[in-house]
């Protein structure tokens, strides 16, 4: 069995003036990936393709073994993809919308989706028109899960959710993930609620990915720098050297622990050099800012 649940090589795709990529992207099975970046830096663009949702222009995109596009009824039958615009209206109440989607899956789990309803709040007489925009929320993620999908594509999952709804969404995708056979692909721009609850991360800006790999990998492999300069130093942005504030001779940047970086910081003539571990925040905003000066 292939370890990983998408492998994403070479991917392109034009929607001018925006470019995705050249893009390769790597999910392991049983991750919660977060995939994260600011709004328009192609998150759904990316989950859409790899749905099936649009042609790639250029490279490949395989999901759970299947091409994307050749093998669609498979992979759909094995994934959920649950985003803000799915739309229920239509269905009237929250039991019809219910009733009609479980007919496409023969794996729909019946006591499943009635534990889902009792933890969401959810009541199945309720109108779906008059729910409000957590409420559909919960909706869309209940119907994504009741058929125990192999994958689950998140877009922008938690937008409405108060905390308590958030608690209880990431609690349900960490029971899922359980067995190692499932796997969680969720795109947000809330770095804090990544950082707390995924294992994998992609950053991602103007569609090009900046960095992926382990959560805890990424982020401790990357510190907050603060030292002192004398005799007018000077320090530009280098590979694994991200200046971030500047004020007079008291400097602030992002080191990158793999490059030996330190070392060459005291031997330029940094002094009092500090290091502190960063927030997954703090480390996008300060690889994005290198980027935008690129």
């Amino acid at each position: 069995m292939n370890d990983n649940a998408i492998e994403i090589r070479g991917l392109v795709k034009t929607y001018f003036p925006f470019r995705l990529g050249a893009l390769d992207l790597t999910v392991p099975r049983g991750a919660i990936y977060g995939l994260i970046g600011p709004n328009g830096a192609g998150k759904t663009t990316i989950l859409d393709l790899i749905y099936g949702m649009g042609r790639n222009e250029e490279g490949e995109i395989r999901v759970l073994g299947f091409d994307h596009q050749r093998d669609a009824v498979a992979l759909k039958r094995r994934t959920s993809y649950v985003s803000p615009e799915l739309n229920f209206d239509v269905w009237g109440s929250v039991g019809r919308a219910i009733r009609f989607v479980r007919g496409f899956y023969p794996t729909w789990d019946d006591a499943y989706c009635k534990d889902l309803m009792k933890s969401f709040d959810l009541d199945a007489g309720a109108r779906i028109a008059w729910l409000s925009f957590g409420a559909r929320t919960k909706l869309s993620v209940l119907l994504a899960l009741a058929h125990r999908p192999e994958l689950l594509l998140l877009d922008e999952p938690t937008t409405g959710l108060d905390a308590v709804s958030k608690q209880q969404l990431f609690a349900e995708l960490l029971r899922i993930v359980e067995d190692g056979e499932r796997t969680v692909l969720i795109s947000s721009h809330n770095l804090t609620d990544i950082e707390r609850f995924a294992d994998h991360v992609g950053m991602i800006r103007h569609g090009q990915l900046l960095l992926e790999g382990r959560m805890d990998e990424v982020v401790d492999r990357f510190r907050l720098a603060e030292f002192f300069t004398e005799n007018n130093a000077e320090f530009a942005n280098r590979d694994g050297f991200i200046v971030v504030k500047r004020n007079e001779n008291r400097w602030q940047a992002v080191l990158d622990q793999e490059r030996g970086v330190a070392d060459w910081l005291q031997k330029s003539g940094a002094q009092n050099l500090s290091l502190t571990r960063m927030t997954l925040e703090d480390l996008f905003v300060a690889l994005a800012r290198e980027k935008e000066a690129v």
